[in-house]
């Protein structure tokens, strides 16, 4: 495959980032180290044991249970040659404000930022859709199908922002299609309606949703529609939402669950 020359390499030139989880600036003991280390171990061996060349990682970087949410954030993990290391592309915001870059980096780095549960969801397609992901990931189109403007809760289909597991989504829209067909993301998201994309509705009552918006700069409910949003329904892109649609798209997909001591 092509080195993805688009990507944001360093995380040091972008400063602090996250995505689903708190944000909070503290100390990473050497026992987190170590589960976190752990885990990214025994990822690796899941996929090296799987075969595959490209697969769908999430991890659980805060407590969603109240929103019935287990794993906060996806990335697209792939080989960078047949038998070679694993990499994570994926969309992270920067702490305290409303905006995202994409990343790609060492799968051990994907564990490193903050984790609230030492369980991973693996999801490997067929290998059409992996292949179609792979000449994807060396084309320019990732990078046209991201938005800068960062929402945890973006409404699915709207381009006024944009979501980390929204990224995901829209990245696999494309590689369902023939090459060229979806190239923006308002592409993707008439596709996503058209094959019954369902999103997860997280119940959140206005009391949250104010404070919310007052107090963090990466949430926002400005483009969900107003009669759902008033109802306290927010529709969002979250990792169960990516997998039952990949689960229903295809039938035969391997899911593995890792998990860490």
């Amino acid at each position: 495959m092509k080195r993805l020359t688009f990507i944001v390499i360093s995380l040091a030139l972008a400063g602090a980032v996250h995505a689903g989880r708190s944000c909070e600036e503290k100390p990473t003991d050497a026992a987190t180290l170590v589960k976190s280390m752990e885990l990214a171990q025994k990822t690796l061996q899941a996929l090296d044991a799987s075969g595959a060349q490209m697969a769908l990682v999430a991890r659980a970087g805060q407590d969603l249970s109240q929103y019935n949410v287990r794993y906060s954030h996806m990335a697209l993990a792939w080989r960078d040659h047949p038998k070679g290391r694993w990499l994570v592309v994926h969309e992270l915001n920067e702490c305290g404000t409303a905006q995202s870059s994409l990343y790609n980096e060492g799968l051990g780095n994907f564990f490193m930022d903050d984790v609230f549960m030492y369980e991973t969801l693996i999801l490997i397609p067929g290998q059409e859709t992996q292949q179609q992901l792979v000449r994807l990931l060396a084309s320019n189109t990732p990078k046209r199908l991201h938005d800068a403007h960062y929402n945890m809760l973006a409404y699915p289909f709207s381009t006024k922002y944009q979501n980390s597991n929204q990224w995901v989504l829209e990245t696999l829209a494309a590689a369902s299609n023939e090459p060229g067909k979806i190239e923006t993301r308002a592409e993707a998201q008439s596709w996503l309606r058209s094959v019954d994309f369902t999103p997860q509705t997280l119940n959140i009552p206005a009391t949250t949703r104010l404070g919310a918006r007052m107090f963090r700069a990466n949430i926002a409910f400005d483009d969900h529609p107003f009669d759902r949003r008033m109802a306290g329904k927010i529709d969002a892109v979250t990792v169960d939402a990516v997998a039952r649609f990949v689960r229903q798209r295809e039938p035969q997909v391997q899911e593995i669950v890792v998990r860490g001591n």
